[in-house]
């Protein structure tokens, strides 16, 4: 079509030729090649060079539209590629923030030098918000299978993968020799949780409370690591993801629960924002990220 598309412009296989830098052997193929995919002829002889058939001014007409389609969609990718630069605003929470980020924020640094990323730490009723009003260019949060987030429909949710949470005991508790138990079985530990208020700490007391055990925290601490220490230390038991979890201190042991404590990781933008350069390259940061924490067993589906 290319081909058809420069005799017409330039008026002899010659002047095609020259125009798209290639030897007019190489233009005759091409059109012979299409004349057999058209089943008519597109050329005909006259005088010393050629002209188009009416079959051929026809396909030349498409040809045109054709290319200058496929000119419009480079274009367009160009404009993407060129949108991978200035500011990105990531939000996310802090066990990602600990273990997702920073393979994806140095993934981005690599590709696209030419971003100025900033990362914020909070849980998704601090972040969500901030993306909603334009503030954040793209949130990572968590949704509990017991306690499910809830998005607003001016989002758009991009899943990344699953996680589970179990249950960390002191070395030295009657339990602690078992691979799993039912959660209703602890009850003679107090609680080690997030801030009151917080999102994990209403889930924390949502989960216990369908176990039928008293919601009994003794202890509210940011960060999985200082609630591990704690359980070492037997101030209480703890629920722990296990993408929070790269060392176990002495003392702690780890059960699975019956039921499984399951959460999914997604990351939001504003809806409309996911084929945006920036964005679209966090997102794919985030997802390869998550793809290798997968693969090497640190989560599971």
């Amino acid at each position: 079509m290319r081909a058809l598309h420069a005799v017409a412009t330039h008026g002899s296989v010659a002047a095609a030729a020259g125009a798209l830098h290639v030897t007019p052997s190489g233009v005759s193929q091409q059109l012979a090649k299409l004349e057999r995919e058209a089943g008519q002829p597109l050329l005909e002889p006259r005088g010393r060079g050629v002209r188009l058939t009416k079959a051929g001014q026809v396909l030349a007409g498409h040809a045109e539209r054709i290319l200058a389609q496929v000119a419009a969609a480079k274009a367009d990718l160009e404009l993407l590629r060129e949108d991978v630069i200035g500011p990105l605003r990531i939000g996310a929470i802090p066990t990602t923030v600990h273990a997702l980020l920073p393979p994806a924020l140095a993934a981005l640094a690599a590709q696209h030098p030419r971003l100025a990323v900033t990362l914020h730490e909070g849980e998704a009723e601090q972040t969500m918000p901030r993306v909603l009003a334009g503030d954040l260019d793209v949130a990572v949060l968590e949704s509990w299978n017991d306690r499910p987030t809830v998005l607003p429909p001016s989002t758009t949710r991009i899943e990344l993968f699953s996680d589970v949470a179990d249950l960390a005991l002191p070395a030295g508790h009657r339990l602690a020799h078992r691979k799993a138990v039912d959660l209703s079985e602890v009850d003679d530990l107090p609680w080690i949780g997030w801030s009151a208020g917080s999102g994990c700490y209403e889930w924390l007391v949502q989960v216990l409370r369908k176990q039928r055990l008293e919601p009994r925290i003794s202890c509210t601490v940011g960060g999985y690591p200082t609630q591990l220490a704690l359980v070492a230390g037997n101030v209480g038991a703890a629920l722990v993801p296990r993408l929070a979890r790269d060392r176990l201190p002495d003392g702690v042991r780890i059960l699975t629960t019956r039921p499984a404590l399951t959460r999914t990781i997604h990351a939001i933008c504003r809806a409309g924002e996911e084929d945006r350069g920036a964005v679209r390259a966090c997102l794919d940061a985030l997802r390869a990220a998550s793809a290798r924490f997968e693969s090497a067993g640190r989560v599971t589906g």
